[in-house]
């Protein structure tokens, strides 16, 4: 068993940073190709602008932008941090106000909610913590005095950890019938039969076998086969035929170059040296490793984030019934593209004389979020406390407010979902304990 010494010179031992600089750049590009994406598609409209009530999570309503224009200025900002984080100009305020500002954006709403949002808070602060910024940056052209062509061991491994985190859970997150019977993956094939050259293949239940359980082991084996240096670069073609096949079909923004991205640091630094940084010195190996006086808070940091890391994605398991019907547990826990729902919902609201008083959803809310909503019990409440406020503010005083809703998942029978004689008036949110009426 390695001792507490013997783990402080291997997290500490200095490597060449050449992976660390790569990614920056990679990561600063994509993030600013992710927003003139979100700006060209009309994205941010259709999220930000078009909705007159937000969907944001739980706990942060107070978090909202006053106007179109304050939405439009907080993604111009992010794209600008996005540049400044490529080009490793003030890079320590550049990463620190794009974690700030992405995890704004990711709590500001749910409707469009994709793991990759959350992937992307988290590496925005490991970039906030390493020193990426210390070769081929202008920082390093505005101050030469801190140019290094090396870094901390734990600087490229926090990474590799979080990648090895987040495609184990989907592995295992895909263990489950529905998956395994290939029930959304007929539903979005069926959906893209159109598609040239792809479409054909859509329809064969063959490809849709080798989709189904090539998702499972492709997920469980990529990082094996990664950090194995003989089969690195067959973990890495494959890792850029399963992205970019994803990318193609199901249209998910900048998640699969990311993830293509984030194989640079299973590549030995030299390599990555020798392809992209020729001019770079070559880092020669030191007979004695530095430990800075730090060390210990640095190590208790790392063992803590993962430690949370490990445990966060398994809190569904406190929550009877499937995550994949109640969705409790369902964020942050790496369960990406395993399920369809669909359905609709409709509100009814009572006054204590028996009067009912008409509501519409789409007086409130999108298209969009109204198909959200129906589908998630936390929007389900979220949507009936905005209705209620409504109401209320009209000299509804005594209203009781009941949901009907009905749910498919993965192309099953619609079934009840809430609870028909809930009062949403009378119903608070408690994250940590079942909601007792959403039904089984």
């Amino acid at each position: 068993m390695m001792s507490l010494a013997s783990i402080h010179r291997y997290l500490f031992e200095r490597v060449d940073n050449s992976g660390l600089v790569l990614f920056r750049i990679f990561f600063g590009l994509l993030i600013f190709l992710e927003v003139v994406g979100a700006f060209a598609t009309g994205w941010i409209h259709e999220t930000f602008v078009a909705p007159q009530h937000a969907l944001p999570f739980i706990g942060f309503e107070w978090l909202t932008l006053p106007s179109p224009t304050a939405v439009y200025s907080y993604y111009g900002l992010i794209a600008v941090a996005g540049l400044c984080i490529m080009l490793g100009f003030y890079y320590r305020v550049a990463t620190i106000a794009f974690a700030f500002l992405w995890w704004g954006c990711y709590l500001m709403q749910k409707v469009h909610y994709n793991n990759h949002y959350y992937l992307l808070i988290l590496l925005g602060v490991f970039l906030a913590v390493v020193p990426a910024h210390r070769y081929r940056s202008l920082d390093v052209r505005r101050n030469p005095a801190i140019l290094q062509h090396t870094c901390p061991r734990w600087c490229v491994l926090i990474f590799c950890l979080q990648v090895a985190l987040v495609f184990t859970y989907a592995s295992l997150a895909k263990l489950y019938p529905d998956w395994l019977a290939g029930k959304p993956i007929a539903i979005w094939f069926d959906a893209k039969a159109h598609y040239p050259v792809l479409g054909p293949l859509f329809g064969q239940a063959w490809f849709r076998t080798f989709i189904i359980y090539g998702g499972i082991f492709f997920d469980l084996l990529i990082t094996p086969l990664l950090l194995w240096r003989r089969t690195r670069v067959l973990g890495f073609v494959l890792c850029i035929i399963f992205n970019v096949f994803n990318s193609i079909t199901f249209q998910i923004g900048g998640f699969p170059y990311l993830m293509i991205a984030l194989t640079i640091f299973f590549f030995p630094p030299e390599t990555i040296r020798k392809i992209f940084f020729r001019k770079k010195e070559l880092v020669q190996p030191v007979s004695k490793v530095y430990t800075p006086r730090y060390k210990n808070i640095v190590t208790a940091a790392l063992v803590l984030y993962f430690a949370v890391q490990l445990l966060l994605p398994l809190r569904h398991l406190l929550f009877p019934g499937s995550v994949f019907w109640t969705e409790e547990g369902h964020r942050m826990a790496w369960h990406m593209m395993l399920r369809t729902k669909s359905g609709h919902l409709s509100f009814e609201a009572r006054r204590a004389d028996g009067q009912t008083i008409p509501v519409q959803l789409r007086d409130y809310f999108t298209t969009l979020q109204i198909r959200a909503i129906s589908r998630s019990p936390d929007m389900i409440w979220q949507a009936a406390q905005i209705i209620l406020r409504d109401l209320r503010s009209k000299g509804y005083t005594d209203v009781a407010l009941y949901a009907q809703s009905k749910v498919s998942l993965n192309g099953g029978p619609l079934k009840s979902f809430v609870d028909p004689k809930a009062d949403f008036a009378t119903i608070s949110w408690d994250p940590f304990q079942r909601s007792p009426w959403i039904l089984d």
